[in-house]
């Protein structure tokens, strides 16, 4: 494992710079020094919907400094708009580290642009702590000790249906559905792995669309033409809903599995028409607010009054909330671990060494733990199956092995 030097605090916990886009800014006590997280978020183009995660960030830490900040030091939250566009993000991760002095780039959601800025962020041993994005690769602890995963790995939830699929359709032909670019490919890797010997067999056909694609339909038939009779959906949400929707549609009743990004109440299941949904199976680690499951849950009721104060506008449905808002609560928890040694190295020591967080909206059973060769936080998945109105627990939580 390459040696993490450890920096000293100055440089990068500091006074706010003139010109900075600050979205938390702090209620400080006078003389007490900040601490400076950067984030890059996609506030517009392509992928603007998930700016809400940015949102619900900025308003956790002026949340945190209402409350005296963590150790008693204010934390100055500086998100900026990469517009998922990888040359944006490496600028703007170039001028959160060079300009403005952070301590970590937090969260930085999507494969492209953190591919585009990982190089960068190790070779100035930059934690570049907790990536929105599944793929297998965040995890890579050897080559990349300063960059960690911030979400399940794509290729451990695959695994986790391809046990269902031997269990319940151990004869089944299935049919893949996937998006065309290494959010697919890691899905299509897991799958084939978990399926072991029975994967050429078992995958009868694999058929790719684009993300600039309009519609799916000519992939949906195709998958039937090929006599699958259980279908995976690798998709993002929009195209997701129009799959379960097409194959209501035309009849095509295969067993369907979803993957977790898209299994959503609001965003998914309620487009597709819920009835369309009815026994698809998917599988998750929070608490999904437009499930009536959670409406009494007391940690839920915290969230709500949360953003009654600090984000009244925000869509109490969306499950990108509850993730902003729970990837808050780890980054804080980790930095009061560090105590006053406000250091990069011992940020990094302190985000792989977690044993067992439990945090109110993760699902029951599901923990947070890391290790020093264990960079991925989210290890276990409850597989859920939609009756037509909400998703209910499809047997017990399952730990899961991401393989790099």
């Amino acid at each position: 494992m390459m040696r993490r030097k450890a920096l000293s605090r100055r440089g990068f916990v500091a006074g706010a710079a003139a010109g900075a886009a600050l979205l938390g800014a702090p209620a400080a006590r006078a003389g007490v020094e900040e601490i400076r997280i950067g984030s890059i978020c996609p506030y517009s183009g392509p992928a603007s919907a998930y700016g809400v995660i940015g949102q619900v960030q900025a308003a956790w830490f002026r949340k945190v400094n209402d409350g005296g900040g963590v150790n008693g030091r204010p934390v100055r939250f500086i998100s900026r708009d990469d517009a998922y566009n990888p040359a944006r993000a490496l600028e703007q991760t170039r001028r959160l580290v060079e300009s403005d002095g952070v301590l970590a780039v937090f969260n930085p959601l999507g494969a492209p642009s953190n591919t585009a800025i990982r190089q960068y962020l190790n070779d100035r041993r930059t934690p570049q702590l907790f990536v929105a994005s599944g793929a297998t690769k965040w995890g890579d602890w050897r080559n990349y000790p300063w960059t960690i995963s911030g979400q399940p790995s794509y290729q451990a939830e695959a695994q986790v249906y391809a046990r269902l699929m031997l269990e319940r359709t151990p004869a089944g032909r299935i049919g893949v559905l996937y998006q065309n670019d290494d959010f697919g490919r890691d899905y299509l890797k897991g799958l084939a792995g978990g399926l072991g010997d029975r994967a050429e067999r078992m995958i009868v056909a694999r058929e790719p669309y684009e993300t600039g694609d309009a519609t799916v339909d000519g992939r949906l038939l195709a998958l039937k033409a090929a006599g699958a009779d259980v279908a995976f959906i690798v998709a993002t949400p929009k195209f997701a809903a129009q799959a379960i929707r097409r194959m209501a549609e035309t009849g095509w009743r295969p067993e369907r599995y979803l993957v977790s990004v898209s299994q959503t109440v609001a965003g998914v299941m309620r487009p597709a028409g819920l009835a369309n949904g009815a026994g698809v199976i998917s599988s998750y680690y929070l608490k999904d607010p437009a499930d009536p499951a959670w409406r009494d849950d007391p940690a839920m009721a915290e969230l709500n009054a949360f953003l009654d104060r600090y984000l009244p506008g925000a869509d109490r449905n969306d499950i990108l909330v509850v993730y902003g808002y729970v990837l808050g609560q780890l980054l804080t928890h980790v930095l009061e671990r560090c105590g006053d040694e406000l250091t990069r190295d011992n940020l990094m020591r302190q985000a792989t060494s977690i044993r067992e967080l439990r945090l109110g909206l993760l699902l029951p059973g599901v923990t947070i733990s890391t290790g020093p060769q264990d960079y991925f936080p989210f290890k276990q998945l409850q597989p859920l199956q939609f009756d037509g109105e909400r998703w209910r627990p499809l047997g017990g939580v399952v730990a899961t092995e991401a393989r790099l």
